[in-house]
């Protein structure tokens, strides 16, 4: 089978996991913990997909990095504490990522998780042995830098025009621009159309089972 790309890099929240109630909730419960201006629903879920320290200082930008912490660590503590709140694949998530490794694909994954958190979803999902790579806002630059693209590209040796980043944010999608890789957007996750179409994404999901056809389509137009 003729194939553009040899990687795959997927994001993990809004993009396989439908995890963002439970990122917001335990976001504003945090907030409320500690007494901060609080946020909306809107407003946090802007900030998905960065790291957890960098997306502390997005939403509050005037307030000292020693405040930015202890938001962090009261996210992280509402987070085990509301584990009862669900997170779940998308529909036929995990059917695709088969599918995919299946068909001669080799996966990674690059995410604003911790490797703490990504781990527990591989462990809760079983997907980890499909995943060649992986990187974590927590070991390297949080997106949108393009460290942890070029990371996962020199580990597999894979060269960026080879790869395709499949995210829901506009900082999945600037963090594949600035390291040379094309970029999918999935419309389904927590940034809309219009911050995802200023990063010229190669194309668009609507649904991750919608993945495979895509990914056939670019392979039989022209580069």
């Amino acid at each position: 089978m003729t194939r553009r790309f040899d990687l795959l890099v997927f994001d993990w929240d809004g993009t396989l996991m439908d995890s963002e109630y439970r990122i917001v909730a335990c976001l504003q419960a945090a907030i409320a913990e500690l007494g901060l201006p609080p946020r909306s629903a809107a407003e946090a879920r802007h900030i998905i997909g960065l790291g957890l320290l960098e997306a502390c200082a997005a939403l509050y930008p005037q307030h000292p990095a020693v405040a930015h912490a202890a938001l962090a660590e009261a996210y992280k503590r509402q987070f085990l504490q509301h584990s009862r709140v669900e997170m779940r694949l998308f529909d036929g998530a995990a059917e695709v990522v088969g599918q995919l490794a299946a068909a001669g694909y080799r996966l990674a994954v690059a995410t604003g998780k911790s490797r703490a958190g990504l781990a527990r979803a591989f462990a809760e999902t079983g997907l980890a042995p499909l995943f060649e790579a992986s990187r974590c806002a927590d070991e390297t630059a949080s997106k949108p830098d393009p460290l942890m693209l070029h990371e996962l590209l020199d580990e597999l040796d894979v060269a960026p025009a080879r790869a395709v980043m499949i995210g829901d944010t506009a900082f999945d999608l600037a963090m594949a621009q600035a390291a040379g890789v094309p970029g999918i957007a999935a419309t389904y996750g927590v940034h809309g159309r219009e911050h995802l179409a200023a990063h010229a994404p190669l194309a668009w999901l609507d649904a991750i089972t919608e993945l495979p056809a895509v990914l056939d389509r670019l392979a039989q137009a022209p580069a």
